[in-house]
């Protein structure tokens, strides 16, 4: 005993120090120093070193012990006792330094949140400005009617698992060259609950849950997108032992539209005008998804000119106003021209080449572009 080297050194740590920081120093230098990674020479019986001393310390009754009296006062019991000269980290902790596990079993199971479930829907853009309703029906996970969740016939109970004594894992113990180690696993009768019903109950066959269609009404608010999820709280499959429902996800997918181009809260669309309209100018009117509005083409517009409707995109889902609609206006050529509608244009085409034109004849009373197109 007295040529051991004091247990705080051999992890480096404080005598003061927590639970956490002497695990965070144990899987450090257990990664450093583990016989499979480290091929020094001393590596094993450093390694030995190390798990003593991480057993002794992380153990209260122990550290307590060795704190008072130091190794000597550990020299009266047997291996991996309070005074035993072996040491017995549990494997678990050796899991942990290398693939940073969860640490030891820490008794039975106690309430378990049930499983959160994903439904998916697909809405206009019509309805995505507006809002919509839609009725979801879906399968999901209930408490039993019969046994109201306990899993046991009506008029029994629960009893303690015989295996694992209520402790919802089994321990084993294996004497290894590494010392004494000690694996814990989940109770494979009681599923680590700590509890069996020795008489299940015959309408869930002890399960506690039965999978029911259910109905429910969802109202989609305006201003969703593609993607948006909308939970509907403890609409999930039921928990057990006393614990809360999962959640519903519902996914939302809103179908291309032929007219209208999202992208974000605006919208924008294309919209013909007739060559007249885009070189004399004029009002025209326009559908949105709130209704009809008129706009104003100015005077030489080009095709490809862009303009903007206010507050006529998509409703921000949070409340907070509208996008706006941009129009990209293009000229819609006519394919067949009459011959009236041809000799007009080639007396206009004369008037941009030369400034002057050929044609004769009286002028009607219809202005030129009204004779072109067929106008009032």
């Amino acid at each position: 005993m007295p040529d051991k080297r004091d247990f705080y050194e051999v992890l480096g740590v404080p005598k003061g120090a927590g639970p956490d920081e002497l695990k965070k120093a144990y899987r450090n230098l257990a990664r450093k120093l583990h016989p499979d990674v480290n091929k020094a020479p001393e590596a094993d019986a450093q390694f030995k070193e190390l798990n003593e001393a991480y057993d002794v310390l992380s153990d209260e009754q122990k550290r307590a012990v060795y704190d008072r009296y130091g190794a000597e006062g550990l020299s009266g019991g047997g291996p991996g006792g309070p005074g035993g000269a072996g040491f017995g980290v549990e494997f678990t902790d050796i899991f942990d330094a290398f693939f940073g596990g969860g640490g030891r079993q820490a008794g039975p199971r106690g309430a378990e949140r049930g499983d959160d479930l994903r439904y998916d829907i697909e809405i206009t853009l019509e309805e995505a400005a507006h809002g919509a309703t839609r009725t979801l029906r879906f399968n999901r996970l209930q408490l039993c009617d019969v046994c109201s969740g306990s899993g046991a016939e009506p008029g029994t109970t629960p009893q303690t698992c015989p295996t694992c004594r209520g402790a919802g894992s089994v321990r084993h113990t294996q004497n290894t060259f590494l010392g004494t180690v000690q694996t814990s696993s989940t109770c494979g009768r009681c599923r680590g609950t700590g509890r069996v019903n020795l008489t299940p109950c015959k309408h869930c066959s002890g399960n506690a849950r039965l999978r029911k269609a259910k109905e429910q009404e969802l109202k989609v608010p305006p201003g969703v997108d593609n993607g948006t999820r909308i939970r509907l709280n403890g609409e999930g499959d039921a928990g057990l032992r006393g614990g809360p429902s999962g959640d519903l996800y519902v996914v939302v997918r809103v179908a291309a539209h032929e007219v209208y181009e999202r992208r974000g809260a605006d919208l924008f669309c294309e919209f013909p005008i007739g060559f007249p309209t885009a070189a004399l100018g004029g009002d025209v009117e326009v559908d949105t998804l709130y209704g009809k509005e008129r706009l104003t083409i100015p005077a030489g517009t080009q095709a490809g000119a862009e303009f903007r409707l206010r507050d006529k995109g998509m409703p921000d889902l949070n409340g907070r106003g509208k996008g706006n609609l941009y129009v990209v206006v293009y000229v819609d050529v006519p394919k067949e021209l009459s011959s009236e509608q041809r000799n007009l244009l080639e007396c206009f085409q004369q008037t941009l080449t030369s400034g002057t034109s050929n044609c004769q004849g009286k002028p009607a009373a219809k202005s030129f572009w009204a004779r072109l197109f067929g106008g009032d």
